[in-house]
C-alpha cells in the first residue's frame, strides 16, 4: 500500500489513496455510471475522467478544538466527530495548510478549554479569507491575537457570521477578465485548475449561444467567463453573491450585457415562457440537484444545456426528466476536485 499522507486510515478528509491509479479513476467512473443506470440511462457517454493535481485545493472547512491543553486543528475522522490534528495535508495548496498550522498556535494561545470552532478557509487571489463560527468566549481575545499577527498570516479579512472581525482587503478572484469582490464565506469551485476546465466544458456545451441563462450563478464562475461572448442572465438565491457578481460585470470593460436577479430556483424555478426568450441554460445547482428547474427546462423550447454537478445521484435523477422532455446526453466529464475522496464532480452537455 503506497500512500503519501502519514494521516491515511485516521483522516477522513481522504479515503482512497491506497487504490492503484486505474482502480481510483474506476471507482470515480462506476460513482457517475452506476447513478445513471439507476435512473434508466444506460450507455452513458462518459469521456474519462479529469483529476486536478495534489496540493491544488484553495478552500476548506476544519474543526479546531481545544481538550486537555492540546488545540487540535484538522478534518475528522472517517464517519466520527473525533478531530485528527493534520500536520500533513497532500490536498490543501502550501499556502492554506501552512496557514493551518499557523492557526494552530493562534487558537491554543487563546481557546477557552474544551471549546471548538469552524474554520472556513479560502485562498484569494491577494491573501487568505477566514469565517469564524463557534469560540464565543474566546472570540475577543481570537480576533486580537490574528489582527496582532495578520501580516504573518497573509489574512486580509476574518468574519464571524454577519460581524467583520479584521479587514485589510477584499479577497478577490478572477473569472475570465473580471475581478470579483468575494462575499465572507462566498463559494466557489475548490480548486483554480478544476474551476478552469469547467469553464471550457461549459463553453463547449452552450456552443455558439448569444443569449444565455445561468442558474444557481454564485458570483458568477460561469456568468462573467461567458459575458465576453454572450449576454447573461443569472439567477441565485444568495444576495451578496450576486451583488458581487453584478459589481465586477460593471467593472470590467468589454463584457456583453449581464442581467442578475435574486430567485430561488427550487421554490420558483424559471418557467418555459422565460426561458424561451434564451438560446442555451447553465445549470450549477448544489448536492440537491435542480429537479424543479430541470422539469421546466424540459417544457421550453431551449436546445442546448451545460449542467455542471457535484453529486452523480440528483444528476442523473435531473438528466432523466431532460432525456424524458427530448434532450440527448451528448457527453460528461468527470472532474476530480476532491482528490482521493469518493466525490466525484462531472459537466454535460445536453441538447436537441
Amino acid at each position: 500500500m503506497n500512500v503519501l499522507c502519514r494521516h491515511f486510515g485516521t483522516c477522513g478528509g481522504c479515503t482512497l489513496q491506497d487504490l492503484a491509479p486505474e482502480q481510483y479513476l474506476e471507482r470515480k467512473r462506476r460513482r457517475i455510471v452506476d447513478a445513471l443506470a439507476r435512473n434508466g440511462v444506460d450507455g452513458a457517454p462518459l469521456s474519462g475522467i479529469e483529476t486536478v493535481p495534489s496540493h491544488s485545493r484553495r478552500r476548506a472547512t476544519l474543526k479546531v478544538r481545544k481538550s486537555a491543553g492540546e488545540t487540535h486543528i484538522g478534518f475528522h475522522a472517517p464517519r466520527s466527530h473525533v478531530l485528527v490534528d493534520v500536520r500533513q495535508c497532500h490536498v490543501l495548496t502550501p499556502g492554506l495548510f501552512n496557514l493551518t498550522q499557523q492557526l494552530r498556535e493562534v487558537f491554543d494561545a487563546t481557546l477557552a478549554g474544551e471549546e471548538s470552532a469552524e474554520l472556513y478557509m479560502l485562498e484569494a487571489d491577494n491573501g487568505f479569507d477566514l469565517a469564524i463560527s463557534g469560540a464565543r468566549r474566546s472570540m475577543p481575545d481570537v480576533v486580537a491575537r490574528i489582527a496582532a499577527a495578520a501580516s504573518k498570516l497573509d489574512l486580509i479579512r476574518v468574519t464571524s457570521g454577519t460581524d467583520l472581525l479584521y479587514q485589510t482587503a477584499i479577497p478577490v478572484v478572477t473569472f475570465g477578465k473580471a475581478r470579483v469582490g468575494l462575499p465572507p464565506a462566498a463559494f466557489l469551485q475548490p480548486t483554480r485548475e478544476g474551476e478552469a476546465l469547467l469553464q471550457r466544458l461549459v463553453n463547449q456545451a452552450v456552443g455558439t449561444a448569444k443569449r444565455v441563462l445561468d442558474l444557481f450563478s454564485g458570483c458568477g464562475t460561469f456568468s462573467l467567463f461567458l459575458a465576453s461572448r454572450a449576454q447573461v442572465n443569472a439567477f441565485d438565491v444568495e444576495t451578496s453573491m450576486l451583488q458581487a457578481l453584478a459589481a465586477a460585470a460593471r467593472g470590467t470593460s468589454g463584457l456583453k450585457p449581464l442581467h442578475t436577479e435574486r430567485r430561488d430556483l427550487f421554490k420558483q424555478p424559471l418557467l418555459p415562457a422565460e426561458i424561451n426568450r434564451l438560446d442555451a441554460a447553465v445549470l450549477d445547482p448544489p448536492r440537491a440537484g435542480a429537479l424543479a428547474q430541470s422539469t421546466k427546462l424540459a417544457q421550453s423550447r431551449l436546445t442546448h444545456i451545460a449542467y455542471v454537478s457535484c453529486d452523480a445521484a440528483s444528476f442523473a435523477r435531473d438528466a432523466r426528466v431532460l432525456i424524458d422532455g427530448g434532450f440527448r446526453l451528448d457527453w460528461i466529464v468527470g472532474v476530480d476536485q476532491f482528490l482521493w475522496s469518493a466525490h466525484i464532480e462531472l459537466a454535460a452537455a445536453f441538447s436537441r
